[in-house]
């Protein structure tokens, strides 16, 4: 008797996990990733002959919840057509009855692999700019993301950023609430993404970057804001490399944060802690604000989140302007030599 090697094991384990796609037009390549409710492999369309993600679900689900979860992820990300966001080719279902659907294959990397590398604070910066873009360009939509993370971003080898799994979205008809879709108020490609409400006291998200909120399943007081703390969370991790502790209970709603643990600007550092706010109301109001409020901080303008003593106005105005600095303190000089010499 021969013993097939672990190798050989291997390749036979992996094959017999690829999915049945003979009756698409795709032809599967290789498993990219696996999370607890589908899998994504790396496909081709084998008639625009192009390579594409494809999505599909893997989890048990007798009852189908999980499938219909699945296509409402689809469509929001359908209804939600920008740059920063990853679009959808096509959804269906395999011969097996499993749902499916394809999108974008970016050539990249996640957030949190992509920040390894040696990346300079501005580029940290207008990388985080192109997610908030994205984040509010789908509260523009009334769709809110609830599990924005470094996992969740992709960067591209071009330094696009996109934002992806909206499996855990929200849409909002209120500003307070999470209810059946209006279709006089919503897009009509979203009339049918959401059919069911969470049910308040359920929790989703990821506890680092889970807004207090979020954290307390607390459903009806998750809109913007909460993606705005998300948002923030991102930002402390693009500034120290390290995810910021996870929203305990106990703490206080008005409580100081900490200093950051990097030599950290400090108009950055109070943009972050603004957005990390646990009080919900001294939050930003949207990710739009939180943008801007990083552009000026790399066009060299105050920021609203931070107030300046005349002494940081005077080495921020310095900063910004060198060149007619240098020639002020050069005519300074100047006029002192002559003043001096004159005297002598």
């Amino acid at each position: 008797m021969s013993w097939l090697s672990d190798n050989v094991l291997n390749h036979l384990r992996e094959v017999a996990e690829l999915p049945d796609l003979s009756r698409t037009k795709y032809r599967c390549l290789e498993k990219i990733a696996a999370g607890g409710m589908a899998t994504v492999f790396l496909a081709e369309d084998t008639e625009l002959r192009r390579r594409i993600a494809l999505k599909v679900l893997t989890a048990a689900d007798s009852r189908g919840e999980l499938a219909e979860r699945m296509m409402q992820e689809a469509r929001v990300i359908a209804a939600l057509e920008h740059p920063s966001i990853v679009p959808i080719h096509d959804v269906g279902a395999l011969p097996d009855g499993r749902v499916f659907y394809t999108m974008k294959f970016v050539n990249g990397r996640r957030l949190d692999e992509f920040i390894r590398g040696a990346h300079s604070l501005p580029e940290r910066l207008r990388i985080f700019q192109k997610i908030c873009e994205a984040v509010a360009f789908a509260h523009n939509r009334s769709v809110i993301h609830r599990d924005l993370k470094p996992e969740n971003i992709m960067v591209g080898d071009f330094g696009e950023a996109l934002v992806m799994d909206w499996g855990l979205a929200k849409l909002l008809t209120s500003r307070s609430a999470e209810t059946e879709i209006n279709p006089d108020s919503q897009p009509r490609s979203l009339k049918n993404a959401f059919s069911k409400t969470t049910e308040h006291g359920t929790v989703m998200g990821t506890p680092a970057y889970m807004s207090p909120e979020q954290a307390r399943g607390e459903i009806n007081q998750i809109d913007e804001r909460s993606d705005v703390y998300s948002l923030g969370a991102i930002l402390y991790f693009l500034l120290t490399d390290t995810p910021p502790p996870a929203f305990d209970s106990s703490q206080e709603p008005n409580a100081n944060p900490r200093r950051l643990n990097r030599k950290i600007p400090k108009q950055l550092e109070a943009i972050c802690f603004k957005a990390l706010s646990p009080a919900k109301e001294k939050r930003y109001a949207s990710a739009r604000e939180l943008s801007e409020d990083i552009e000026r901080f790399l066009n060299g303008l105050a920021v609203s989140s931070y107030h300046e003593s005349p002494l940081e106005k005077l080495g921020r105005w310095i900063s910004k302007n060198k060149f007619v600095a240098t020639l002020l303190l050069v005519y300074v000089i100047v006029r002192f030599l002559i003043y001096f010499l004159s005297r002598l």
